[in-house]
């Protein structure tokens, strides 16, 4: 009995010592643990710290960068948005005529095919009318999608609105160009790229360019050229959607009779006189009768016969004068007295027949 009261004894003496050993082990976890936890807290509070110092930096750098630039004379960007801004013109924006293809994400129902009225409105389904001209379609599509929230019709809408036919987007060019007619146009465009496209200008365009602008069409814009359009880069105007551009014909002047080369002359320089244009025309032949010159001039009565003392003029015995726009010089010849007072008749027909060249200045 007591052998056995000794083995118990030492059974539980063997358990005592597991039980110390494992309470050692468990509070030396639970304190290992509880060092990790602090060591993890205070990583989180040096991050926090470190954040916060650096967001503190930038806010004191971004005056000074500011500064700097005005200084510098550096422009400050914006980084708001990087879309224009409402009133750009060069964003393409819609307008009336134009045909649209309106969609909304997962409703069917609401898709439709739409054209802007006269009005700039267009006609959704249950949305009824909504004032789209002179919006961009980005601007148009979140129009719609605020009505559509609004009136509680669709929950968070996505509206795509598709420009199928930009009517509205185009320019017409008309006057001395090779190919006029109407050109399409999205956003901004230059005068000078947009003369290349028709062509160019023809051997009778003027010095002279109308610009008028859809929103002011009382107000035309006069635009300098001429056949070297470096000569007037500053000519090289923008050009939006809705304008219209009229190349300007040159004046023209006509020599024609007992002369050289009887033919029309293109005053780019503006100003053209009777002596200039006879020296064009390859000067008179012998036969030419030249105290019988005449200018033929269309005024409001109708035409009209001016003598001209020509050949005082090429002997600087009178002075010599300026010719208007569409005048008729003409030299009869000598033998020409069978024709007397047929000189109106006789002149208009030359001049018709008249081919034309350019007077530079």
């Amino acid at each position: 009995m007591f052998a056995n009261y000794g083995r118990r004894r030492k059974r539980w003496a063997n358990v005592d010592v597991c039980h110390a050993r494992l309470s050692s082990k468990t509070a030396m976890f639970v304190a290992s643990v509880g060092a990790f936890s602090k060591f993890v807290r205070l990583i989180k509070w040096l991050v926090i710290g470190s954040l916060c110092f650096s967001a503190a930096l930038v806010g004191q750098e971004s005056p000074k960068q500011s500064d700097q630039a005005a200084q510098f004379g550096e422009p400050e960007i914006s980084r708001t948005s990087e879309k224009p801004a409402y009133g750009s013109d060069s964003a393409a924006r819609l307008g009336t005529g134009d045909l649209l293809e309106v969609s909304v994400y997962n409703v069917p129902e609401l898709t439709s095919k739409v054209r802007v009225d006269n009005n700039g409105d267009i006609y959704l389904p249950l949305v009824n009318n909504v004032h789209v001209a002179g919006l961009t379609s980005e601007q148009s599509e979140k129009l719609i999608e605020k009505r559509l929230c609004d009136e509680g019709l669709v929950k968070n809408p996505h509206v795509t609105v598709f420009v199928n036919q930009a009517v509205s987007q185009t320019v017409s060019v008309l006057g001395e160009i090779v190919r006029p007619g109407v050109y399409p146009i999205i956003g901004e465009q230059r005068l000078f790229d947009l003369l290349s496209t028709t062509g160019g200008v023809t051997e009778k365009a003027g010095r002279s360019i109308s610009l008028t602008h859809r929103s002011q069409p009382d107000a035309p814009i006069t635009v300098a050229i001429s056949r070297n359009l470096s000569d007037h880069p500053e000519s090289n105007v923008p050009i939006f959607a809705g304008d219209t551009i009229i190349v300007q014909k040159a004046d023209v002047v006509y020599v024609v009779g007992d002369v050289g080369r009887p033919s029309g002359m293109l005053m780019e320089s503006g100003r053209l006189t009777v002596l200039q244009a006879i020296a064009l025309a390859g000067g008179t032949t012998r036969t030419a009768k030249l105290g019988a010159a005449r200018i033929i001039r269309k005024g409001p009565n109708g035409m009209s016969e001016t003598p001209v003392q020509l050949k005082k003029i090429l002997e600087a015995k009178a002075p010599d004068f300026p010719m208007q726009a569409d005048d008729i010089l003409y030299v009869p010849t000598s033998s020409g007295k069978a024709f007397a007072g047929h000189t109106l008749q006789a002149a208009l027909q030359a001049a018709a027949a008249a081919s034309i060249i350019t007077v530079l200045p």
